[in-house]
């Protein structure tokens, strides 16, 4: 298998990276969901310490995915219209702002960040609270939108699949 995109599919590595941001992404949201929905429960204290850290993690593959895509632009299948790719856009934008929002949270807030035992912020800093109060505004609200946004990129994903007329793009990601 090519790792390179190709006009007709996407390669290897931007599979690669796709599939794993999926599971991340489905487990933030697990991870949200059990923070807010079953506070003080197991499902909670399994799935929320690790909300942090992996939404660092997810941020840090999307980056990567840019910029491979912007490496493998001219050769990535087009897009089949304006909305798929305004809608790829945002979603990418997204996945850049919900992460980022928090991030400055965290600094805002003068605690330590240490995800997967490395030192980002040391902590101990005073508050700044319009980093605390955007972060806070605004993270858990783009989240939101950004799951509503995946599922019409699944859903759509799938429309075009099984409508006459229309190009099954699930196999450009899928692979074979």
């Amino acid at each position: 298998m090519a790792s390179q995109d190709t006009t007709e599919r996407y390669g290897t590595v931007t599979r690669l990276l796709h599939w794993s941001m999926a599971l991340l992404i489905a487990w933030q949201f697990l991870s949200a969901i059990a923070h807010y929905g079953f506070e003080d429960s197991a499902f909670e204290a399994f799935f929320w310490p690790t909300h942090k850290p992996l939404g660092l993690l997810l941020m840090i593959l999307i980056v990567v995915r840019l910029l491979w895509a912007l490496k493998n632009l001219a050769s990535r299948p087009p897009s089949i219209n304006l909305p798929a790719k305004l809608g790829h856009l945002g979603l990418y934008a997204l996945l850049l702002l919900v992460p980022a929002l928090a991030l400055l949270r965290q600094y805002g807030s003068g605690r330590a960040f240490d995800p997967f035992g490395i030192a980002l912020m040391p902590g101990g800093g005073d508050k700044i609270d319009w980093m605390v109060d955007l972060g806070s505004l605004l993270h858990g609200e783009l989240g939101w939108v950004l799951l509503a946004m995946i599922a019409g990129h699944i859903a759509m994903a799938f429309v075009h699949r099984h409508q006459p007329g229309q190009i099954n793009v699930l196999p450009r990601m899928w692979g074979k």
